[in-house]
């Protein structure tokens, strides 16, 4: 559909392998309480790819500070129910409910769904996760209750991306803040053909299992 944007489908569920299914063709979900299942592909899409990540001068002093602890994999299911707690321009509630957590949790457990976390004084302050196919990122939310706590996150992700051959995320909906970090809006068949060829190829090992240090964004 032209309005609303890339709706696709009403209906079915969540199961893991319908949600896997749904990402190999470059489909998510989004919907709210007491709706049916609606799945998505808009065009345009917005990617970000981390050849064109913007680092401002505030967030360069911040990362070289290293005022935040970094960690992967430690805290996904609370990443995910601060993002669905955190407020947001334009919207009344949420997306992120309650089943929807259990289901990416369960991509979790199969290593398809990741966090980047940032911390400060053992406190969990910001955050991003998404889901992961082939060399392929799909980011799904973020939250900082810190400044420039989702920004640190973010650029942990973009450092995983570049040293594990994964060119492109995935940030679904145009906004301001994701361009202002570099993102931009691209046709959803030239998204489709980037997608086919990075979910098919082999997934890096060991991406996820150490943070990088981040000396080069910085």
């Amino acid at each position: 559909m032209a309005d609303p944007n890339g709706l696709l489908a009403a209906g079915g569920d969540i199961s893991p392998d319908r949600l896997l299914d749904a990402y190999r063709h470059g489909i998510f979900p989004w919907y709210g309480d007491g709706q049916p299942v609606l799945w998505w592909s808009p065009d345009p899409r917005m990617v970000l790819f981390v050849d064109e990540f913007r680092v401002s001068r505030s967030l360069a002093k911040t990362i070289r500070r290293r005022k935040f602890e970094v960690r992967v994999d430690t805290a996904f299911r609370e990443v995910m129910e601060n993002c669905s707690t955190t407020l947001r321009n334009g919207q009344s509630g949420t997306w992120i409910t309650p089943p929807l957590i259990d289901a990416y949790q369960a991509l979790h457990r199969r290593g398809h769904a990741h966090s980047v976390e940032a911390w400060l004084d053992g406190e969990l302050v910001g955050g991003l996760y998404g889901v992961t196919l082939g060399r392929m990122f799909y980011g799904e939310s973020m939250f900082a209750h810190e400044s420039d706590a989702s920004k640190v996150a973010l650029a942990h992700l973009v450092d995983i991306g570049r040293r594990n051959g994964i060119p492109m995320i995935d940030c679904q909906q145009e906004t301001a803040h994701l361009a202002s970090l570099g993102a931009r809006p691209i046709r959803r068949r030239e998204f489709a053909k980037r997608l086919a060829a990075l979910v098919h190829s082999p997934e890096p090992e060991g991406a996820w299992a150490a943070v990088p240090a981040l000396d080069a964004l910085a």
